[in-house]
């Protein structure tokens, strides 16, 4: 978990870099959830069908998460909050369908290593975000 939150977190600050190198060079997205399914297996010791989802759901949600900062990035959008928007619409989606894949057990195990953290700081962020654009309405 914590290598897949260390590469969420640098993302936008590797497509910046990405689209200034003259031959740039992608993650391997593919490589990363890969890793990332073979780490939640070994944690939650899921069975072969939750590990098949588990992998699905990851490659699926990387991919177009990384689909829409290229986008922004193509757009030239510097708008560091933007990028983080975007991992936090992907995050949920991802935490959404692990739980509709994990057994009760295997959710809390996985909250109590760093996802539910992760949760609150998106809710922190979306509730920031939020009250700023209630304060731009009322102008």
């Amino acid at each position: 978990m914590r290598r897949f939150l260390i590469v969420a977190a640098i993302m936008p600050v590797l497509w910046s870099a990405v689209s200034a190198a003259q031959e740039p060079e992608d993650p391997d997205i593919l490589l990363i959830a890969e890793n990332e399914a073979d780490r939640l297996q070994r944690l939650l010791n899921l069975d072969g069908g939750q590990l098949f989802y588990v992998d699905s759901t990851l490659k699926h949600d990387y991919q177009a998460m990384q689909e829409e900062y290229m986008r922004l990035s193509s757009a030239k959008v510097s708008n560091r909050s933007m990028y983080v928007s975007v991992q936090d619409k992907w995050m949920e989606a991802t935490d959404n369908s692990f739980k509709e894949i994990f057994t009760r057990e295997q959710w809390d195990t996985y909250l109590k290593n760093g996802a539910a953290k992760q949760q609150k700081a998106r809710e922190k962020r979306k509730a920031k975000a939020d009250a700023a654009l209630e304060r731009l309405k009322r102008l």
